[in-house]
């Protein structure tokens, strides 16, 4: 074999890399058991309980500090965390959030607050039409200010906040461009305050996106248990503030009290050591160059004075520092705060959190820690500023800003200019002129932005900050400034909370999924190609190992779509090796020695893997492009599955014939059993022949579907595709969904909404599904519609709510996960999917027709899909029938897709071989070739659906109720797909082909033998 040597090597690589990577995953692991058994509590009925609380504080105390250490290099808790294979929501709970930024308030506040009629009927119907479809809402307006009015924009919307950017002579465009503007910058104002909080909100890797293309912003924080807490959060109103802020000598016997207080406590002073750091983060100045001098540099934004009183300051603490402080932890004193390492802020922040060590600190002054953390030769460093308050308050707050950009200053260096209405002027020009030479911190939500120093007073509230600011750190800042000018409300419009009990029985479900599937393969594979079997099995552990670590290499979170995903690439796995062991097998039974037929078997059984893999890897990249939620989780699997199961089926598993086939025609490798030998050979049954039939029954099947789907009302569309809410509630005894649905039936809020009850997974286990209130997003609105489940349930069953579901009787329930999906997203939903079909028959048909050169080839293989996606769709509603009700969601459209893949996967093998045969046998009788080729691979064939359907039939028993219509379209896939292949896809291309041979000879006056 060629290449073995850089295949092995390789192989070594990403084995490393991937131990490397998943050894994060065991140290944090170990921790998070520590921290449970640490956390384990006795209840008051004597059963051991979880104090999460308890947990929380000994993880944050474990945050930065040195957990692991790899080769001699130390890493923190947080970069463990950061670098290991998270779980998902559905599996350690938590909760995703989908929050939408209120265009109409930015339009509004543009508006100064506009009280004209023609202004207020014209938002008003744009708000209507954007909660409906969604969209550009300042188009919407423009299109209802035009309907409403014949109007100029700018009387509504030139007034002094707007001054320069909108006069009375400014046209409709250009305001609506501003409008454009500021929608956007919105947006992305609420996307950076809401990325810093999440990013303090202490859960391990929580992931904040933007929706491209909405006013959406997505986020996901896995592991929290307060969801109330989570929701204001995510909603509450931004909070700038401007604070003048302590130089360190004024309160430096502040300190010193301090000092002696926790010598004696612990002979140890983290609050003095160090070295002295004289430059500050930024100045103010006015943006009128009349009112002030320039600036000659950083070095000049601290005043000589002031250098020299810090020194002085450092100097009358440097006795206290030689004799009574141990180096507990690392510090740089500034003239204007404390500097510490990053690791040390949870020890700081006990410390300064104390009541007596409050009551050492002037009355008026509170800290407030840096958003950013700087670089000190290698080591992260965050200042603490010490901020002075007047009554507890801030003496100026961010609604007097009316706008601000990233701008430069007369050095060329990036800066930021910020402009501030009368009211805030008039305030500005007071605080400047008292702190003149002095800091004045801009704070956000409790955290330092930046603490410029102000370099005179500033009469106009026309400001600019310099410093040493990167472009993009002044556009960020720029746009926290303007956080507190236009209000840019945000709401919910999707939400699912999945309680950790839900998601530990699900995790648990996976991974017996996964365990079960592979082990049934492992055993068949064995039974069937003896040694071979065993190289597949060594290629398919590798295939598995190496997916977790690049999962854990790519810092991406293991979902339950994701270990649908390792359970697909099994059976996937295991097609390519099948593939080559038929093909050796043949060689063999035409006389070619062991040696010959293994390099003719890779050698022939190549483009057929490699088509195969890329029809399905196309799939997903469009699920992933086009996917949201937990379908992109399963994207990413599926494609990193796809490329280690090619690199280890085709590379790995040649290495390893290659080494066991050293001795020559005297090795004992073998690729048959008793069970397999002879088995389907001599096969010559006339496919072709009965394609008629097969056509009128497929058809005939389809249209029953259709004919079912509409006299049932539709199919069964889960929360993602008509919106609602769901709650999964736990019963301490068994419950008859049809009894519950007909008492919530009888509440009066659920009589004209729809309400759906199912069992989920166990029969004391029921998922509540209701349109009630489905068109208002609102909190008050979530509470309405849960307190109206839980007193129905309460009133129509007899039993109590609880809110822990660990403890449920037979005598209560508990709702331990709920989801939301406004009306507008689940359009949005509905029409993603759509996009993602069409993109996947259009991308697949290119595809095809590049690689057989024929429309004939191409057209099968599309009509194929399309009957095997409608065959699906057909056996929902007949399984209907039956009381069986699965939910069409987005997991539903990862599975329609992954059929479209798996499906194509098998009909291009046989395409392959009806391409080889018609190559060996042209101008003979093209119906007998197509025969012979689909006998041909019959074996192969059969051995995939096989092999691809233990997985898949595991999933459907054992993978939970989650991923249960998944696994049913999955299992009806296989079949169908396998089935198309032979009786839809290939009869097609011979009548597609023939037709075309006809045409062609009915030109040249000859006969055609079909």
């Amino acid at each position: 074999m060629r290449n073995k040597g850089f295949i092995v090597t390789l192989t070594l690589i990403v084995t490393a890399l991937c131990l490397y990577y998943l050894s994060f995953t065991l140290v944090s692991s170990n921790i998070q058991k520590d921290a449970t058994a640490y956390a384990t509590v006795l209840g008051e009925d004597g059963q051991p309980r979880i104090d999460f609380n308890k947990k929380q504080k000994y993880l944050d105390s474990l945050w930065n500090e040195p957990v692991y250490n790899f080769l001699g290099k130390p890493f923190t808790f947080k970069e463990v965390k950061e670098t290991e294979l998270g779980l998902g929501l559905d599996l350690q709970g938590g909760m995703a959030v989908t929050l939408e930024v209120s265009p109409v308030e930015i339009v509004r506040g543009i508006a100064g607050n506009s009280k004209d009629e023609d202004f207020t009927a014209a938002l008003n119907a744009a708000n209507a039409a954007f909660r409906q479809t969604g969209g550009d809402f300042v188009g919407l307006f423009a299109s209802a200010w035009k309907s409403q009015t014949d109007r100029k924009m700018s009387e509504v919307f030139a007034n002094a906040a707007n001054k320069g950017r909108i006069s009375l002579d400014t046209s409709d465009d250009a305001i609506l461009k501003v409008l454009n503007t500021e929608v956007e910058g919105a947006i992305d104002r609420s996307f950076n305050i809401l990325r810093t909080r999440v990013d303090r909100f202490g859960t391990s890797q929580p992931n904040i996106q933007r929706l491209q293309g909405t006013g959406r912003i997505q986020v996901e924080l896995p592991g929290v248990d307060n969801p109330e807490r989570v929701r204001k959060l995510l909603q509450g109103v931004a909070k700038l503030e401007f604070f003048e802020v302590y130089n360190i000598q004024e309160y430096q016997q502040s300190l010193m009290a301090i000092n002696q207080k926790l010598v004696a406590e612990q002979k140890v002073n983290p609050l003095a050591a160090g070295e002295l750091k004289t430059d500050a983060d930024a100045v103010v100045q006015s943006s009128d160059e009349d009112d002030l001098a320039s600036l000659t540099g950083d070095d000049a934004a601290v005043p000589a004075d002031s250098a020299s009183e810090a020194q002085a300051a450092a100097d009358s603490l440097e006795a206290v520092m030689n004799a009574n402080v141990s180096p507990l932890l690392a510090l740089n004193m500034s003239p204007y705060g404390l500097v510490y390492n990053v690791k040390d802020t949870v020890k700081i922040n006990r410390i300064i959190e104390r009541a007596d060590i409050k009551s050492l600190l002037p009355r008026d002054l509170k800290f407030a820690w840096d958003v950013k953390a700087t670089d000190n030769e290698g080591v992260q460093m965050l200042t603490l500023n010490a901020l002075k308050t007047r009554r507890g308050q801030a003496p100026l707050t961010g609604e007097v800003i009316t706008d601000a950009r990233q701008d430069f200053d007369q050095t060329g260096r990036a800066a930021v200019s910020m402009q501030m209405n009368s009211v805030g002027a008039k305030k500005w020009k007071k605080l400047t002129s008292e702190n003149i030479g002095r800091q004045v911190a801009i704070v956000l939500d409790g955290y330092a932005y930046s603490a410029p120093v102000v370099n005179g007073e500033i009469p106009n509230g026309s400001s600019s900050i310099s410093g040493n600011f990167s472009i993009e750190e002044a556009k960020d800042l720029a746009n926290i400034l303007k956080a507190g000018s236009l209000p840019a409300p945000t709401r919910i419009v999707e939400e699912a909370v999945v309680g950790p009990t839900l998601g530990k029985e699900a995790q648990n479900q996976g991974i017996y999924s996964v365990l079960l599937g592979l082990g049934l393969v492992v055993l068949f594979m064995v039974a069937f190609y003896a040694k071979g079997g065993l190289i597949a099995n060594a290629a398919l552990l590798f295939n598995i190992f190496f997916i977790l670590g690049i999962l854990a290499n790519l810092s991406a979170a293991l979902t339950l779509p994701g270990i649908a995903g390792i359970v697909l690439t099994i059976g996937m796995s295991i097609d390519a090796n099948v593939l080559i062991f038929e093909r050796i097998r043949e060689e063999m039974r035409l006389g070619s020695s062991i040696l010959n037929a293994i390099n003719r078997g890779y050698e022939k059984a190549f483009s057929s893997i490699f088509d195969a893999n890329v029809t399905t890897f196309l799939i997903g990249v469009i699920l992933y492009v086009l996917g949201q939620g937990p379908v992109k989780g399963f994207a990413i699997t599926l494609m990193i599955g796809i490329a280690s199961s090619f690199f280890s089926a085709v590379f790995i598993t040649r290495v390893i014939v290659s080494w066991l086939t050293k001795k020559g025609e005297q090795s004992k490798l073998s690729f048959e059993t008793g069970l397999s030998k002879g088995f389907m050979q001599n096969v010559n049954f006339d496919f072709m022949g009965i394609r008629k039939k097969v056509y009128i029954g497929s058809i005939s099947f389809i249209l029953l579907g259709a004919v079912l789907i509409v006299a049932e009302g539709g199919l069964n569309l889960g929360v993602d595709f008509k919106g609602g809410r769901s709650y999964v509630v736990d019963f301490g005894k068994s419950m008859v969904a049809s009894d519950v649905k007909t008492g919530l039936s009888k509440v009066e809020a659920f009589q004209k909404a729809g309400i759906e009850v199912k069992t989920y997974g166990a029969s004391d286990v029921l998922k509540v599904t209701t349109s009630y209130l489905v068109e208002d997003d609102s909190d008050e609105a979530d509470v309405q519609v849960r307190q109206a489940i839980i007193s129905g349930l309460e009133q129509s069953t007899g039993l109590k709510n609880i809110s822990d579901a660990n403890n449920v009787t037979e005598a209560d329930f508990a709702v331990v996960s709920s989801s939301k999906v406004g009306a507008t997203i689940a359009d949005d939903i509905k029409a993603s999917s759509l996009e993602a079909g069409f993109f996947a028959l259009i991308v697949l048909f290119l595809y095809i027709l590049i690689r057989f050169r024929k429309m004939g080839f191409s057209a099968g293989a599309i009509a194929a899909l399309v009957h095997d996606t409608c065959f699906v769709f057909a056996a929902f509603a007949i399984v209907a029938l039956f009381g069986v009700n699965y939910e069409i969601d987005q997991v539903f459209v990862a599975a329609i897709l992954t059929i479209i893949g798996y499906s194509i996967n098998d009909t291009v093998v046989v395409f392959d071989r009806i391409r080889e045969d018609m190559a060996l046998n042209q101008g003979k009788d093209m119906e007998a070739v197509f025969n012979k080729a689909i006998n041909n691979t019959m074996s192969r064939t059969l051995m995939t659906s096989a092999t691809t359907l233990i997985v898949v039939l595991v999933l459907f028993l054992f993978g939970g109720e989650v991923l249960r219509s998944f696994s049913f379209a999955m299992l009806v896939g296989v079949l169908v797909g396998t089935y198309s292949s032979i009786f839809v896809a290939t009869p097609i291309v011979l009548d597609f082909t023939y037709g075309e041979e006809k045409r062609k000879a009915k030109k040249a006056g000859k006969s055609v033998t079909a």
